[in-house]
């Protein structure tokens, strides 16, 4: 995907007032063995770009002062209530040296698991992105996970999951996130399983009054 950028010389919040009325979008860009380039972009392109996904998590290429460079989003300001982008932040991406960055999950086959067809269960997606560190040519858009095998109150932790080659996921050591859940809405299987016995007991007691009230057979006429 690619950004279009052109330097900017004047700084400042009034600076930036005045480029956010020109429909501009002020920014930087840094890190890799340059120095820091205050940007600006053109305020539309980045708003439509920034609603997709793979925006946040891809390799940009950056166009700027007639060159070529490969950066990442760092950061994004929004208007409190406005659809407006006030400022971006973008770093710089070397080939060699690993970059550290979140991806989204992005999950399958749910309504062909068990816990949907056979339990009419609810997954739930604890976790929807993970933070990985990577060379920028590993760097994936998203991870797949596949919940078709997911059964009722069982959780898919990351361990279960096949991670693309050469990422790494940042965990706390000894961590395996859960990253999905099959439960039964208003309570677990167990619990619904003893409502209904508890309901079929409680009406048994109700046919047997009503069998003693039938009417006795009449006693055999004695010879």
């Amino acid at each position: 995907m690619k950004v279009v950028a052109e330097e900017r010389k004047e700084m400042g919040s009034g600076a930036s007032r005045r480029l956010r009325r020109a429909a501009k979008v002020p920014g930087i860009v840094y890190g890799g063995d340059s120095q820091p380039v205050q940007i600006a972009l053109d305020h539309n392109p980045l708003y439509h770009s920034l609603r997709v996904e793979a925006f946040h998590a891809s390799i940009l290429d950056m166009e700027l002062g007639g060159k070529t460079e490969q950066v990442l989003l760092r950061d994004v300001q929004w208007h409190p209530y406005k659809p407006q982008v006030l400022h971006v932040d973008f770093q710089r991406v070397a080939a060699n040296q690993k970059i550290t960055i979140k991806v989204p999950f992005h999950f399958m086959n749910q309504e062909n698991s068990p816990a949907v067809k056979e339990n009419k269960a609810v997954v739930n997606h604890v976790l929807t992105e993970i933070e990985i560190t990577c060379l920028p040519a590993d760097l994936p858009e998203y991870i797949e996970v596949d919940l078709g095998g997911i059964t009722l109150e069982h959780s898919l932790h990351l361990s279960a999951i096949t991670l693309p080659p050469g990422i790494t996921p940042l965990l706390q050591p000894g961590s395996d996130p859960v990253i999905a859940t099959a439960a039964v809405v208003g309570g677990s299987a167990a619990d619904n399983k003893e409502d209904a016995e508890k309901a079929a007991a409680a009406a048994a007691p109700a046919a047997a009054p009503a069998a003693a009230k039938a009417p006795a057979a009449a006693p055999a006429a004695k010879k």
